[in-house]
């Protein structure tokens, strides 16, 4: 069975977050959900996630899975808050661990965070199909933008996360620790190795001076017009370019308090002693 796809656009973020399900009344899945973050003020608030949640209840839908393509950096996760609303399992791929002990030297985490995943609900392994309802997701393992990074092929929809974006924006940037730009290369002709009608979900739109807010297209799209990786561009020249481009990228706003936040399945740190949870900042650390 084919789903249907409800995306939502964040402004502030580029951030997509997709609902999906197979009929009104049915189970769904939330891919990819926000948490609205002030940096300035640290304060959080639930817009993004609540217009989801609207959603949800409106077409009378279970939620079974709060799936994350990968821990992002560049808006944190509303998982939690989804979850409290209308239940379900956040869930992301069984590597995700990596990404955690990386994180946890960079930012010094308390001594009893976890590096297994147990702040997720479920880790998803490749190759292992989960339910939706009547709907069956199959996980891609895609790594390149992170070690973690997945792409959920739901029948003739696949959502790749930031693995790439519309065919006139090109591809993730790997310079993110434990990034790959050979991997990354692998993992998108592994995508564009589908059928050439599938339709692709992207997880960020950029567009180009011009051009409104897109976030869905097709393989064969992206192997004829992608600006970084169409099909006849070599592994190499695509690490050259990928390599070059991303030595010229400012990092993120938010990756700092996104990762922090991520790694722990959304939830924020452990609060002091006076009730107040804290994000830390790593001085001349990345």
């Amino acid at each position: 069975m084919n789903p249907i796809v409800k995306g939502f656009f964040d402004p502030a973020t580029w951030t997509v977050t997709y609902v999906v399900y197979e009929k009104p009344g049915s189970e769904c899945a939330i891919i990819d959900s926000v948490l609205d973050y002030d940096p300035k003020s640290g304060r959080t608030r639930t817009h993004s996630a609540d217009q989801v949640i609207a959603f949800v209840k409106q077409h009378n839908l279970r939620v079974q899975w709060i799936l994350e393509t990968h821990a992002h950096a560049d808006h944190l996760s509303a998982a939690p808050y989804l979850r409290k609303q209308l239940g379900g399992k956040i869930a992301i791929g069984a590597n995700i661990t990596q990404v955690q002990g990386v994180f946890k030297k960079i930012f010094n985490l308390e001594p009893d965070f976890q590096l297994d995943g147990s702040q997720f609900d479920a880790l998803i392994h490749e190759g292992v199909p989960f339910s939706i309802g009547g709907l069956v997701g199959e996980a891609l393992y895609v790594p390149g933008h992170t070690p973690a990074c997945m792409a959920y092929k739901i029948g003739n929809a696949v959502f790749v996360g930031d693995t790439l974006f519309m065919p006139d924006v090109g591809t993730a940037r790997c310079d993110f620790p434990g990034g790959d730009a050979h991997a990354l290369y692998r993992s998108v002709r592994k995508l564009l190795s589908l059928p050439p009608e599938t339709r692709m979900f992207m997880c960020h739109d950029y567009p180009p001076e011009g051009r409104d807010v897109q976030f869905e297209t097709t393989v064969a799209a992206q192997r004829a017009h992608n600006i970084h990786i169409h099909d006849g561009i070599s592994e190499d020249a695509f690490v050259t370019m990928r390599t070059q481009r991303d030595a010229t990228l400012d990092m993120p706003t938010l990756i700092l308090p996104s990762v922090q936040v991520n790694i722990r399945a959304g939830h924020m740190p452990p609060t002091e002693d006076n009730g107040v949870s804290y994000l830390k900042i790593p001085v001349n650390m990345l």
